[in-house]
C-alpha cells in the first residue's frame, strides 16, 4: 500500500489517550494551582491561624490559669486542653478554622476552577488540547479536593508544631474521659485532618458548579463564598431545625467524634453520606452545565 493510501487511513483512526497523559493533565492543573500566589497566599493564612492561637493561648495561660472550660466536642473543650497537651492545638486550630476560613478558601480554588480559565482566555486551549470537558472538569474537581487536603494538612501540621513548641505533650485524654498513649493521639490527629478534607467535597463540587455558570472568576468566587456563608446562617436558626441536616457544614465538626473511646461512627458517617450526596447533584449538575456551555473565551 502506498504513502498516500495510507493517509487518509491513518487521519480516520481514533486518537488513542495514553491513561499516562490523563494523569498529565491532573499533574499540570495540580501544579498550577499550588504555584499561584493566590493560592501560597491562602496557605500562609492557614499557616498562620494556629500561630495565632497558640501564641493567644500562652499568654493567656502563662500566669497558670486554664484556657477556659468548654463542653462537648467544639474548639472550646479543645482549647481548654490545649496547655496541657500542645497536640490539642491540632484539633483547636481544625475547629477554629473549619467553619470559616478553610472552607472559604477551597471555595475562592473551585469557584476560580473553570471561570478563572475563562477569563483568562485558556479554557479555549485546554479544551483544544484535546483534553476532552469531562476530563478537563474532572481533573480540575481532583486538583481542588487535592487542596482540600493539603490546606487541611498545612492547618493540622502548623498546629502540630506550634503546640510541641510553647506546650507539653504526652498521653491524650479523649472527649470520654480515657487515656490513650501520644502515638496513637497522633494517628487520631491523622485521621481527624483526613475527615475534615473530606468535609469539604460537597462544598467543592458545589463551587465548580457555580464555576462553570459564569466568565468572571470573581463573580465565581464571591458567589461560593456568598453561599457558604448564608448556608452557615441558615445552620444557625433554631426554626429551620428541620432543614438543618440537609445543609452540608452541619455534621462538620463530627470528627471530634474521632476523639472519643470508643469512636461514635454515627456523625460521621452521616456527614460523609452528605458530602456525598451533594458532590454527586452538584458534580452532575456541573457536567451537564459545562459539557454544553458555549466556551467563547
Amino acid at each position: 500500500m502506498s504513502q498516500a493510501e495510507l493517509a487518509p487511513a491513518a487521519a480516520a483512526a481514533p486518537v488513542r489517550r495514553n491513561p499516562l497523559w490523563t494523569l498529565g493533565i491532573l499533574w499540570s492543573e495540580l501544579t498550577t494551582t499550588l504555584r499561584r500566589w493566590r493560592t501560597l497566599a491562602l496557605l500562609g493564612v492557614l499557616a498562620a491561624v494556629p500561630v495565632l492561637i497558640g501564641i493567644a493561648v500562652r499568654i493567656e495561660t502563662s500566669d497558670g490559669s486554664s484556657a477556659g472550660p468548654g463542653e462537648g466536642g467544639a474548639g472550646p473543650a479543645f482549647l481548654s486542653q490545649v496547655t496541657n497537651n500542645g497536640l490539642f492545638l491540632v484539633f483547636a486550630a481544625l475547629a477554629a478554622t473549619l467553619p470559616v476560613f478553610l472552607p472559604m478558601a477551597v471555595g475562592v480554588v473551585a469557584g476560580d476552577s473553570i471561570a478563572g480559565e475563562a477569563n483568562a482566555g485558556t479554557l479555549r486551549y485546554l479544551l483544544v488540547a484535546p483534553a476532552g470537558r469531562t476530563r478537563l472538569l474532572l481533573a480540575k474537581y481532583a486538583t481542588t479536593l487535592a487542596f482540600c487536603l493539603i490546606a487541611t494538612l498545612v492547618v493540622a501540621a502548623s498546629a502540630l508544631a506550634v503546640g510541641a513548641l510553647l506546650f507539653p505533650v504526652g498521653e491524650v485524654t479523649t472527649i470520654s474521659g480515657t487515656r490513650i498513649g501520644f502515638g496513637e493521639g497522633l494517628l487520631r490527629a491523622v485521621f481527624v485532618a483526613v475527615a475534615v478534607a473530606a468535609s469539604l467535597i460537597g462544598f467543592a463540587a458545589l463551587g465548580l458548579f457555580v464555576s462553570t455558570l459564569t466568565n468572571s472568576g470573581i463573580a465565581a468566587m464571591a458567589a461560593t463564598v456568598g453561599v457558604l456563608i448564608t448556608v452557615q446562617i441558615l445552620d444557625t436558626i433554631p426554626q429551620l431545625s428541620g432543614i438543618h441536616p440537609y445543609l452540608f457544614p452541619h455534621y462538620w465538626l463530627s470528627f471530634a467524634d474521632l476523639l472519643r473511646e470508643p469512636v461514635y461512627w454515627d456523625g460521621l458517617l452521616k456527614n460523609l453520606g452528605l458530602q456525598g450526596l451533594y458532590a454527586a447533584v452538584f458534580g452532575t449538575a456541573a457536567w451537564a452545565r459545562f459539557t454544553a456551555k458555549d466556551i467563547t473565551a
